[in-house]
């Protein structure tokens, strides 16, 4: 048993190990934590989308930047977009559960808003579809997937993919670059 649980713990270490030595994925980082920075400071929001453990992660980093990290600040504009259930169920069930974010998006997306889709396999349709109605506004697309990308990343302006294909090694890294970037924006905007 004690060998299982040591051997879990290795494998995520070995993920945030690979991540150390991707320089383009560290790069991606650093610029996605300018890019949202940039977008606070001129009044804009950060969205975040995902489906069950990233929809969990979402509302995880959300609450990050909206509350506080390290510092007690000014709270930042950052909202993860599936926590009204009767919005989710209601829209959902009338134009399908594809439409839950693009529709929410056409009602508060503005140019320059950053959306932040969540997904381990990158290829979640109803993120697809937010990405959608996110160009067409003039949205900043940053996706945060397992290796591949899926197809979001043809989709995204900045991809942050974890290099695992192993889901819950992909979560556990998404929430530490989640971490690293509000740490950054923190610095940035309360120095």
């Amino acid at each position: 048993m004690a060998n299982n649980i040591i051997k879990t713990i290795q494998e995520s270490i070995a993920v945030k190990q690979a991540i150390c030595q991707d320089e383009t994925l560290i790069n991606t980082i650093q610029q996605v934590a300018n890019v949202i920075t940039g977008s606070l400071q001129q009044g804009h929001k950060i969205l975040f989308c995902g489906n069950g453990g990233s929809a969990a992660d979402a509302q995880h980093l959300a609450a990050e930047f909206s509350g506080r990290f390290y510092k007690d600040r000014t709270p930042l504009y950052a909202e993860a977009l599936h926590c009204n259930s009767s919005y989710l169920t209601a829209v959902g069930n009338d134009y399908g559960y594809d439409q839950v974010y693009a529709r929410i998006l056409r009602g508060i997306g503005q140019p320059g808003d950053v959306l932040v889709g969540i997904s381990t396999s990158g290829n979640s349709a109803n993120i697809l579809e937010a990405y959608k109605v996110a160009k067409g506004k003039g949205m900043i697309v940053v996706s945060m997937t397992g290796r591949s990308g899926g197809k979001m990343k043809d989709d995204s302006d900045y991809l942050l993919n974890v290099p695992s294909a192993d889901t819950p090694r992909i979560q556990e890294s998404h929430i530490t670059i989640g971490h690293i970037i509000c740490e950054i924006v923190e610095n940035n905007l309360f120095p």
